[in-house]
């Protein structure tokens, strides 16, 4: 994996981690729809309990796609977008390297097909 910069790589690993669960999926998707909501809010959207609910937010919170405050007694959770973009810019880096690579493979194919066909003329 390239992700530059120190612990860019463990980061990555951690949000795509989190992201592999497709309830945690789900919980970013809602807070992404509300703004910000408390687990109780959120376990009336999934057909899991609170406490689940409650220990996705905090894998996803370790991963930095969430924080949560302390409102009175409750505690308010929203999307913080800075790991998911991160993971993207990672992920397009990714995707334009093996595009690379991809289009040197064609070059080569079609270098190969002209010269055979030079070859049979």
């Amino acid at each position: 994996m390239t992700a530059s910069g120190p612990g860019a790589a463990e980061a990555v690993d951690s949000v795509l981690a989190a992201l592999a669960d497709p309830t945690r999926r789900q919980l970013l998707d809602l807070l992404a729809e509300r703004g910000e909501a408390t687990a109780t809010t959120l376990a009336e959207q999934l057909p899991v309990s609170r406490q689940a609910v409650v220990k996705h937010l905090a894998v996803l919170d370790t991963a930095g796609l969430v924080s949560g405050g302390r409102v009175g007694r409750e505690v308010l959770y929203s999307v913080r977008p800075a790991a998911l973009s991160a993971t993207a810019r990672w992920m397009s880096a990714l995707a334009a390297d093996w595009d690379k690579r991809l289009a040197t493979i064609k070059r080569v194919a079609e270098a190969a097909e002209r010269e055979r066909r030079t070859n049979r003329s």
